[in-house]
């Protein structure tokens, strides 16, 4: 199996409803509409600018999804650092007497926090390691009574690609001589995933843009959260171009990333003068809006 088909076969199973041991013992009673909840779940930042981008996503998309009355509430979770978490939103719907919740993971790709965090918060994975090491992170487990759905991530669709084309576009006053640096977390685990995500976004932008030149580099823990990785990928695009574009392929804006690694290789380059940075993310984007509308709705409608 290729990694196209790959990567769509593993969403493709993450919108089926995972129901283990207990998760999703909520049924409602015969010729009642379920009561149905819509989760969006994203990774949590000591950043109050991450943090408030992310529920600015739901205050946008709320009276959409709300407004044929299939869904009685939409709420935000973080998965760790904050509040309300995962388990303290899951409750509060078990409380509220909540059939079932949809759950849209707003990150980029399948990652550790995807495929094994978040289902074990939930309930629906129990590997000890995976336990472990969220208890050691002071991370709640909790195994909702409602039954839980899990949407696709942001890769499902092509919304990701025009974003950076946009983005691209803005900084660059000529895409002729301009070559483009993606920044992104990565994941070890995953990387090969995360490999064909930046991949097929440089792809785009070649095509669309007339981008000739595209390199990338990871800022997360694979690289000790250090600017040296885009400093060398800056440095690379400036040995075959005139000028760099910087993008970071990162969900928000916190400084901890925007400034203080991918921001600090821009001002260690030697060549700065060359270099378009905007220190921005993904959001606010009205696309992305539209996409978690729309995959709430395929998800109430039987899959996309």
């Amino acid at each position: 199996m290729n990694r196209r088909l790959l990567k769509r076969a593993l969403a493709a199973l993450m919108l089926v409803p995972l129901l283990l041991s207990g998760c999703g013992e909520s049924v409602p009673e015969e010729g009642l509409e379920a009561k149905v909840g819509v989760l969006l779940v994203s990774h949590g930042s000591h950043s109050k600018n991450w943090r408030d981008m992310l529920v600015d996503v739901e205050h946008s998309v709320r009276d959409r999804i709300m407004a044929d009355g299939q869904v009685a509430e939409v709420r935000t979770a973080f998965m760790e650092y904050n509040e309300p978490s995962i388990s303290t939103q899951m409750r509060a719907f078990d409380e509220a007497g909540f059939d079932e919740v949809i759950v849209v993971p707003l990150f980029l790709t399948v990652s550790s926090h995807s495929l094994d965090d978040i289902p074990t918060i939930l309930g629906m994975k129990a590997d000890p390691k995976v336990i472990a090491k969220l208890a050691e992170e002071e991370i709640e487990l909790y195994r909702p009574r409602a039954r839980v759905t899990l949407t696709p991530m942001l890769d499902f669709s092509s919304l990701l690609k025009k974003n950076l084309l946009r983005r691209t576009q803005a900084l660059a006053e000529d895409t002729t001589d301009t070559g483009v640096v993606l920044v992104a977390y990565g994941d070890a685990r995953y990387n090969q995933q995360w490999e064909t995500l930046v991949g097929d976004i440089g792809r785009y932008l070649k095509l669309k843009a007339g981008i000739d030149t595209v390199a990338y580099a990871w800022c997360g823990h694979l690289v000790d959260y250090s600017p040296e990785p885009t400093l060398r990928a800056i440095e690379q695009v400036l040995e075959l171009e005139d000028r760099a574009v910087v993008l970071p392929v990162l969900v928000a804006v916190d400084p901890a990333f925007q400034d203080d690694i991918i921001g600090e290789a821009v001002a260690q380059s030697p060549e700065g003068s060359r270099v378009r940075y905007a220190g921005d993310a993904i959001l606010p984007d009205a696309g992305l809006n539209d996409w978690v509308v729309e995959i709430v709705r395929q998800t109430l409608d039987g899959g996309a």
